[in-house]
């Protein structure tokens, strides 16, 4: 079979919806249901499950902190931004969710949204009713493994930062994290669009928006990025590797 070309990540990807058997390009799903053996003809169940909504436009919030929680939503097209505001206020970015990334997981404990959830562009999600999830993950075992690693990995993602790393060690490590997330989603790693804004990078990263511009130019100007605006373009994969190595431990 021939090899696919990479996509390039110029503006909102959206997936398609797969037909009679297969499933949506970007299912958070599709992996641990076709492993059971189980495609979307067959997997009745699940697919009664799933409800395509939006779109939601730039700034509208999907959630918000105290909503009663009912479902998890696995992104199509777009990106999320999940944040907290603090006793004053003050907003802390917690992640980004790219499309193929699922919204949701941290509110199962409380049956409550513990953050707000909003559209950083056009958004689509599929909406998973959570009971009825549970419910045919008992039945699954493929798919109950597939939820715990879901669950692994959003904690994951919440403490690789927690460590005492200087600002290049943090930025290069975010940028890694992201390029690899793209490439998992069939886009090319090395070109991509940030929708994020750089104030939003900063305050997820726990850097000073002036901090992360300094440490941008200073990349540019190395020759290991090209930006332009939020185009982006890693031109020296293996420097930010090596720059991001002490906080992915990888």
């Amino acid at each position: 079979m021939q090899e696919q070309p990479l996509k390039v990540l110029t503006g909102t990807p959206i997936a398609d919806d797969g037909d009679e058997y297969t499933f949506c390009s970007t299912c958070a799903f599709s992996a641990a249901c076709l492993a059971e053996g189980y495609d979307k003809s067959v997997l009745r169940d699940l697919h009664v499950l799933v409800e395509h909504v939006g779109p939601f436009r730039e700034g509208d919030h999907i959630f918000r902190e105290g909503d009663p929680f009912n479902a998890i939503a696995a992104v199509r097209a777009g990106t999320v931004k999940t944040y907290v505001n603090d006793a004053s206020g003050r907003e802390q970015v917690l992640g980004f969710f790219l499309p193929g990334e699922v919204i949701g997981l941290n509110a199962i404990h409380a049956a409550r949204y513990p953050c707000n959830a909003v559209a950083l562009d056009t958004v689509m999600l599929c909406r998973f009713s959570f009971p009825m999830m549970a419910t045919l993950a008992g039945r699954m075992p493929g798919l109950q493994r597939h939820l715990f690693n879901l669950l692994s990995q959003d904690i994951g993602k919440a403490s690789v930062l927690a460590g005492n790393f200087t600002a290049d060690e943090r930025l290069a490590a975010f940028l890694v994290m992201l390029s690899r997330r793209f490439a998992e989603r069939g886009f090319s790693p090395y070109r991509m669009r940030l929708t994020m804004a750089r104030t939003d990078i900063a305050n997820y990263l726990r850097l000073a928006p002036e901090t992360v511009s300094r440490v941008l130019r200073r990349l540019q100007d190395e020759g290991v990025l090209k930006v332009d605006r939020r185009d982006m373009e890693i031109l020296e994969p293996q420097v930010l590797d090596d720059l991001a190595h002490h906080v992915l431990r990888d």
